[in-house]
């Protein structure tokens, strides 16, 4: 089993910045993809930024080059966010995937005020 647990949400001003941390624990052998997704109120979860073990990025057109995403040596996760908009208010998640299986945490906050 793998735990996944999210933090470094919050509420910032629009143009700010926020960095998120993904704390990944167990059986994280095997593990080789990392991704954040977010759910904006009453709308669907999406893919925000993925990482593979080998260090090829991906990332929604909107968030291009204002957005990066990182894994370290622990197998840790992070999202820096910078230029935040409102539009961007959402509970942000978690992703790890490894030997077939994906984990999910429960996600953080982020709140973006105008």
């Amino acid at each position: 089993q793998v735990q996944v647990v999210e933090s470094g949400g919050g509420l910032v001003q629009a143009g700010g910045s926020l960095r998120l941390s993904c704390a990944v624990s167990g059986s994280t052998f095997g593990t080789n993809y990392w991704a954040w997704y977010r759910q904006p109120p009453g709308k669907q979860r999406e893919l925000v930024a993925g990482i593979t073990n080998g260090g090829t990025t991906t990332y929604a057109d909107s968030v291009k080059s204002r957005f990066a995403i990182s894994v370290d040596a622990a197998k840790n996760s992070y999202l820096q966010m910078n230029t935040l908009k409102p539009e961007e208010t959402a509970v942000y998640y978690c992703n790890v995937v490894g030997r077939g299986a994906g984990y999910w945490g429960r996600g953080t906050q982020v709140s973006v005020s105008s």
